[in-house]
């Protein structure tokens, strides 16, 4: 069975391709204020590639704790700077937030992005000191859902968890055999289960599902079984679709915000 529309989401969204100019022109406007307020540390190096960077937005006075959110993109597509300004929710509310770049399939594996994302992490914990807590969508939910995996992230960066949040998180990767983007992918079943939050045991730290209710009904399944296998909550966000689920993010008193950092 082929897959492919299934896990399409831009055919099932009207204007779809406004959305990414959107987001760009949305977050080079906040890049530039910040930028200009000098609390912007743009293109901290995790790692020895160009894509191994993430910049760091600081708030005004002393970080609360550290937000870090990974983008999504199915792995193949867009980068940090994309997505700036949805660190504007967590820093009103005096959070430091990192956003990290990651290299694309299919230049490596998702395995080796997720060790990219632990290596971010771990970068972004010795830049703010007090709790973290990641969020991350579609790709990036499935990233920071891994994140939570046994020996995934240094002790003491593990131990200062506060919340997990994998907002319309890839759970399960082998579905995604069977879809045309497994020619970019190159999932096999190892590494399809391998890297599934679903093989991995039901973490200690907080986790939070999140999706839209007007998504897709295989990320709605992709949500639930997560919370199902984890026994943690999902929250289904009436009215949002794949593409507009994470805009809350940039909002100080968004229900998302508030249930991220509360």
């Amino acid at each position: 069975m082929d897959l492919s529309d299934a896990y399409a989401n831009g055919p099932y969204i009207a204007q779809a391709e406004d959305y990414p100019p959107r987001w760009t022109a949305a977050a080079s406007d906040f890049r530039a204020e910040l930028a200009a307020g000098g609390r912007l540390r743009a293109g901290l190096a995790y790692g020895n590639g160009p894509r191994e960077a993430l910049d760091l937005f600081l708030p005004d006075g002393a970080p609360e704790g550290l937000m870090v959110f990974v983008h999504g993109g199915y792995w193949m597509a867009f980068g940090r700077e994309t997505w700036s300004h949805l660190a504007a929710g967590a820093l009103a509310r005096g959070w430091a937030v990192a956003l990290p770049s990651y290299d694309l399939c299919p230049g490596v594996r998702i395995s080796s992005i997720t060790r990219q994302i632990a290596a971010a992490v771990t970068c972004a914990a010795g830049e703010v000191d007090g709790p973290i807590r990641l969020a991350g969508h579609s790709a990036g939910g499935h990233l920071v859902a891994r994140m939570l995996a046994p020996a995934m992230l240094p002790e003491d960066v593990a131990a200062r968890l506060a919340h997990v949040m994998p907002i319309s998180p890839l759970s399960d990767l082998r579905p995604l055999m069977q879809t045309g983007m497994n020619e970019t992918l190159q999932l096999d079943a190892d590494e399809a289960w391998a890297e599934s939050p679903l093989a991995m045991a039901a973490p200690e730290v907080p986790v939070t599902v999140w999706v839209g209710a007007a998504e897709r009904p295989a990320f709605l399944n992709q949500a639930r079984w997560l919370s199902d296998a984890w026994s943690c909550p999902v929250v289904v966000e009436d009215g949002k679709h794949h593409f507009d689920v994470i805009d809350g993010l940039a909002e100080p008193h968004s229900e998302i915000t508030a249930r991220l950092l509360g």
